[in-house]
């Protein structure tokens, strides 16, 4: 898991083939003006997803993790909080996997929660179980789902 200041993504961008793309089009001044939904980059390497949601606070947010696709998630306006724990520390899913989705949900509760105000962002990796929209109140976000297999 990585959580850092947008302005400072270009020292991430070399950590996978995919993250510069990723970065640029998230860095781009059009893409918070998007509607909501999922937006194709890349094909099913690169797409990211704009989200206009209330948050559920940190009670009705459940930690999920994905086994394909590595999420930045990028905080365009609004309070996002997001809970993190390690996956080997999760358990068994309360959900089975859906390949379909790209996600398990699981009842264990997060051991950290991150604030991520307005131009902050994360990185979480398949090994990272992340519990998103455990602010309060209204976000706009943008996540960016880059395929763990670059090819």
């Amino acid at each position: 898991m990585i959580l850092d200041r947008f302005v400072c993504w270009r020292r991430y961008a070399a950590l996978h083939a995919g993250f510069a793309a990723a970065f640029e089009a998230l860095a781009d001044p059009r893409t918070a003006q998007l509607p909501a939904g999922r937006h194709v980059i890349d094909g099913d390497r690169l797409y990211f997803v704009i989200g206009r949601d209330a948050g559920r606070g940190r009670e009705g947010a459940k930690l999920e993790s994905h086994r394909r696709y590595i999420d930045i998630q990028l905080t365009l306006a609004g309070p996002e909080e997001i809970g993190w724990l390690p996956l080997a520390d999760c358990g068994a899913s309360d959900e089975p996997f859906s390949p379909e989705r790209d996600i398990a949900f699981y009842t264990a509760r997060p051991e950290t929660w991150l604030s991520l105000p307005p131009g902050t962002f994360a990185i979480f990796y398949p090994d990272d179980a992340h519990a998103p929209l455990a602010g309060q109140g209204p976000l706009h976000k943008a996540v960016a789902k880059v395929a763990v297999e670059w090819r």
